[in-house]
């Protein structure tokens, strides 16, 4: 198995998606790349902390490969907004690919470039690539929380 973590939005609505690709094994979400150890939900829609919404997917290479989850990544959200994903707006929204091996690192640079040759977006990719560093769990309450209030995306989730 391996590990892949991304964010783009909030990270319900990733884990809803990434949950229903063949060779997911497991998901949680979570938060990354802040300043203050064991965050809270509360800390981090404050935008003071620095973490972005992330969801943590273990996957099985040999039934889905990394740069088909990256590809996968990039069809969920808009990668070319800064900080903000639809109405959600704010730092722990924007979008970002934390890679865990220089071979993650290389096809993640990879994707970006050739998404940005062929002009796949109208405008530049905005998508952050930094080494992963901690994953914080999101509390339990978080996990899978569409699906247990059986809902399908964060936009049905706003029109209720």
């Amino acid at each position: 198995m391996e590990t892949a973590y991304f964010a783009g939005g909030c990270f319900w609505g990733m884990q809803a998606f990434f949950d229903r690709l063949p060779g997911v094994v497991q998901t949680r979400v979570g938060y990354m790349g802040g300043t203050l150890s064991n965050p809270t939900y509360k800390d981090v829609c404050s935008g003071q902390t620095g973490h972005a919404e992330t969801v943590e997917i273990v996957f099985d290479p040999s039934v889905v490969d990394y740069g088909s989850l990256l590809n996968f990544f990039f069809e969920q959200h808009d990668p070319t907004t800064l900080n903000r994903q639809g109405s959600d707006i704010g730092t722990q929204y924007r979008s970002v690919i934390f890679y865990t091996t220089e071979n993650q690192r290389r096809q993640a640079l990879k994707i970006i470039k050739d998404k940005m040759n062929i002009k796949q977006f109208s405008a530049p990719i905005l998508t952050q690539v930094i080494e992963a560093p901690r994953f914080f769990p999101a509390e339990e309450y978080h996990q899978h929380y569409l699906e247990k209030k059986g809902l399908f995306s964060c936009h049905s989730l706003k029109k209720n």
